[in-house]
C-alpha cells in the first residue's frame, strides 16, 4: 500500500468501517511510514477530542492575542463602508 492509497482510505479506517483485510495492509503500510503514522494518530486525537465536546480555556495572553489578530484580518477584508456627504 502506498501512501496516496491510505489516505483515501483514511476516513473509513478511522472509522472502522474498511474491509478487515485492507485493515491488515493499511496497518503494514503504518509500521513502515512515520508520516502515515502522525496523520492517523492526529486524526484519531481530533475524533477523539471532538467526541468528548469539552471546551478547552485558552490562555489569556494566547487569547487576547488570536483575538486581535482575527480582529485585524476582518477589517482587512471588511473594510469600513464609506459614507458619502450628505447622506
Amino acid at each position: 500500500m502506498k501512501c496516496e492509497e491510505l489516505l483515501k482510505l483514511l476516513n473509513e479506517y478511522v472509522d472502522g468501517t474498511v474491509d478487515p483485510s485492507i485493515c491488515a495492509e493499511f496497518e503494514q503500510h503504518m509500521a513502515g511510514c512515520n508520516p502515515c503514522q502522525v496523520v492517523v494518530d492526529n486524526i484519531r486525537k481530533t475524533i477523539t477530542l471532538y467526541k468528548n465536546g469539552q471546551p478547552y480555556e485558552l490562555p489569556v495572553a494566547f487569547r487576547e492575542k488570536l483575538h486581535t489578530a482575527l480582529r485585524e484580518r476582518w477589517k482587512a477584508t471588511h473594510p469600513a463602508p464609506t459614507t458619502s456627504p450628505g447622506a
